[in-house]
């Protein structure tokens, strides 16, 4: 029913990953594997949904507090997760991040820590020392089941008292990790009981492999929390703008209302945006279906390409996301080595794993979110590029 083979151009259309990858690689000829958008168009519902509201031709100021964009949120949570959320608790915003930062500096003062699992998505390391806040890393451990946290090392972080929140990636990104609702519900006790405020980033929520399922965190919740996520990484629409959340308490949320109505002016929401979220939400999950089925095929070439060439990596796919985290450590690959070649010689970008603090050092962040013959070209070009310094 859904085509995720067809290779769309995106050349041309003002693309971060495209037209802009000398930005951060300094070359613009390059096949790009980098930040998390896709390269699918996006659900046929919601370019459908948007003709139609662009056909009445009016755009003027609008509202995210409707009852249909509630409604769908309330849906999604309720036929994806069995969770019932209080709509009543449910907040706006222009993106995930802008939230998190407005959060930051609700619930802390400058100088505080925010505790982060590391290696972890730099953005978060940008909306924390962005806003005169300390990074607090608790390193997660690999081992042969999988990523984990050292709740005792994390337990000693939340109980310093500079240490005021902890911003939790669910699932994590880069590593692919799901939290299991232990883990959560070990986390949210640790965090009330030293009086830290939660951040919990679930952008990826609808992203989760297998048997592993994704447990959003109102269901374990207490103390002072909030939750926020998007339809943007599962839809593919993060160029529309909007995100949106649940906090907890009402101060919390009045505090932030106030912050985005009063203090920013971002109360009124792109109108795309929620056209989008809206028909994604009550009309989109076969679609999403058929998306995850491919993504997860794609996860699995590159663990066969990458194990039959260099038997020794024995790399997994992620639990979740469409972001291929592999550790190349094995291998004793230099890193600047290895993005020397990839840039000058294979002319492919693939994401440095150092980007994401210095646990990532020794591996690459590869985007598979893409047509099956896109990853082929580049995940034959990342093998080329470390037989060349083998």
């Amino acid at each position: 029913m859904f085509d995720f083979s067809t290779v769309v151009d995106r050349h041309g259309t003002w693309c971060t990953q495209w037209d802009y990858v000398a930005d951060r690689f300094g070359a613009d000829d390059l096949l790009p594997f980098t930040i998390s958008d896709m390269d699918f168009a996006t659900a046929p519902c919601i370019t459908d949904a948007l003709h139609q509201r662009i056909n009445h031709g009016v755009f003027g100021y609008s509202r995210w507090k409707n009852d249909e964009f509630l409604a769908a949120v309330a849906h999604w949570f309720q036929q994806r997760f069995t969770s019932r959320i209080d709509t009543k608790s449910l907040v706006y915003g222009p993106s995930v991040i802008y939230m998190v930062s407005e959060l930051i500096r609700i619930w802390s003062r400058p100088g505080d820590g925010v505790v982060v699992h590391t290696p972890a998505y730099d953005a978060f390391y940008n909306a924390i020392e962005g806003n005169q806040r300390k990074v607090v890393r608790v390193s997660m451990e690999k081992s042969a089941t999988g990523w984990q946290c050292n709740m005792e090392a994390l337990e000693a972080e939340l109980a310093k008292p500079e240490n005021k929140m902890l911003l939790l990636c669910s699932p994590q990104n880069p590593t692919g990790k799901v939290w299991t609702r232990h883990e959560l519900q070990t986390m949210a006790e640790l965090c009330e009981r030293h009086n830290v405020a939660v951040i919990s980033d679930e952008i990826h929520m609808d992203m989760v492999w297998g048997s592993h399922q994704h447990t959003p965190w109102n269901e374990v919740a207490c103390g002072k929390w909030a939750l926020l996520t998007s339809g943007s990484k599962s839809f593919n629409i993060p160029a529309l703008t909007g995100a949106y959340g649940l906090i907890g308490d009402d101060e919390s949320r009045a505090a932030y209302l106030s912050a985005l109505k009063g203090r920013d002016g971002l109360s009124s929401p792109s109108v795309l945006a929620l056209t989008a979220h809206i028909a994604a939400y009550q009309q989109g999950e076969p679609w999403l279906d058929a998306l995850r089925a491919y993504l997860e095929s794609n996860l699995h070439y590159i663990a066969e390409e990458l194990n039959r060439t260099f038997p020794k990596l024995n790399w997994q796919p992620p639990e979740a996301t469409y972001l291929a985290w592999i550790d190349l450590s094995p291998l004793n690959i230099d890193d600047k080595a290895l993005q020397k070649g990839l840039i000058e010689q294979q002319k492919v970008a693939i994401m440095p794993g150092y980007t994401y603090g210095v646990e990532g050092r020794g591996y690459v962040r590869l985007n598979a979110g893409c047509p099956r013959s896109k990853l082929e070209q580049g995940v034959q070009r990342l093998i080329a590029g470390i037989n060349a310094l083998l």
